[in-house]
């Protein structure tokens, strides 16, 4: 039900097909897997399908290795009329014990989408706890940011010799 399950992690094992050139996962791999877990999470808070509309912030801490397990945790932080900003962490670590180290973390913006391909209205949600209410604040924070570096993008492109 839509508005209901505000967090999603996804577990499962890096492969060797994910492995890049230095022998440890490939940071495409994990774009792929943070996408997947940030659809996952939207899709369930909206009920609608969604589309990645923004990936910021993006940090790899440290190397994920071939065997790893691996935890992808998207959680809704902040929702717009029609879109929802999520936290993303990925941990991972020897599935043979309990300790799993982050190693990469970012912020998605999702929008939902009807039939037509057109944004359309998700449920709102409402931080309760101060922990909360402080990543709301961060991820409108966040918005603001991003507005002044699309100025700042497009004055970038508006200089660029057109070809």
């Amino acid at each position: 039900m839509a508005g209901t399950e505000r967090q999603l992690t996804l577990r499962f094992l890096a492969e060797p097909a994910d492995v890049n050139f230095g022998g440890k996962v490939h940071g495409g791999a994990v774009m792929k897997w943070i996408d997947l877990a940030g659809y996952g999470c939207a899709a369930g808070w909206s009920g609608k399908y969604c589309i990645t509309a923004y990936a910021g912030g993006i940090r790899f801490v440290k190397p994920i290795h071939v065997g790893n397990i691996v935890e992808v945790s998207a959680k809704i932080i902040y929702t717009g009329r029609t879109s929802m900003h999520l936290a993303i962490d990925v941990r991972a670590g020897d599935p043979k014990v309990a300790e799993r180290a982050l190693t990469t973390h970012c912020v998605l913006v999702m929008v939902a989408v009807d039939d037509e391909g057109q944004p359309t209205e998700v449920p709102d949600w409402k931080p309760t706890s101060a922990t909360d209410i402080e990543l709301r604040e961060s991820a409108i924070r966040l918005m603001e940011m991003r507005k002044k570096i699309g100025v700042e993008m497009q004055a970038h492109l508006d200089l660029q010799p057109q070809v």
